[in-house]
């Protein structure tokens, strides 16, 4: 019990203090999973509106494997994108292996089926109508598009902060892609896991609570937009 309260209290006093090599590992979280949820939505919502708002040959199929890609490790991702990007492969002069492009290339591959799965379901559960209206006073169809995400709006923030949240927890594309390079890709549960692996638990836990308050963060804004949006 001594040592899990020691290690708290350094583990604040790292965090109090901002210890260079914390907010390092901070940063490169944020950068990475701030640009491949970006990437991801931008790329996503339309998919979902593509795939779950038309009918079209292979449509079951093409849902079928987006709920499997949903509970598709990590490392498994991690390892696709890296016989793409090594020096050996076709993209391999590119140079992106162990780098952040890389990172955000392996997690906009990780976070894509969640957005599009969750931004998929919002589509199917818009009301008709409302399409329907919209078309009736000669709404384009980018105007209906508009009108459907301000309808479904609250659905998909929930889809972007899922996105979000895994991004910002996961380790495999991280390790596999990044190398957990000391300011350069190491970011917050791959320093964790090293830092736990040389015995600096304090060092390990400060970047764990920052990694629950972002988590706590996030969920507060998912539930404030809610709130404002008249959901209970």
């Amino acid at each position: 019990m001594d040592f899990l309260l020691d290690s708290l209290g350094e583990a604040l006093g790292l965090i109090w203090s901002g210890n260079r090599d914390v907010y390092s590992a901070v940063s490169v979280s944020l950068q990475v999973a701030c640009a491949a949820t970006a990437i991801t939505t931008l790329v996503g919502i339309p998919l979902a509106f593509l795939i779950y708002g038309h009918r079209f040959w292979g449509r079951r199929l093409v849902i079928t494997v987006l709920n499997t890609l949903l509970a598709l490790p990590t490392v498994v991702v991690g390892l696709f994108v890296y016989s793409f990007i090594t020096r050996r492969s076709l993209l391999g002069p590119l140079d992106l292996l162990f780098t952040k492009k890389a990172m955000i290339f392996g997690e906009v591959i990780l976070a894509l089926p969640i957005v599009v799965a969750l931004a998929g379901s919002a589509v199917v559960s818009l009301d008709k109508s409302v399409k329907e209206t919209a078309l009736t006073l000669g709404a384009g169809s980018s105007r209906v598009l508009i009108i459907m995400l301000r309808e479904g709006r609250l659905a998909f923030m929930t889809a972007v902060a899922a996105a979000f949240g895994r991004l910002i927890g996961e380790v495999g594309v991280s390790m596999m892609l990044g190398g957990n390079i000391a300011g350069v890709t190491r970011n917050i549960t791959t320093a964790i896991a090293l830092e736990t692996s040389k015995g600096q638990f304090s060092f390990a836990m400060a970047l764990g609570i920052i990694l629950m308050i972002l988590a706590l963060g996030v969920n507060f804004v998912l539930r404030y937009a809610q709130g404002k949006g008249g959901v209970g």
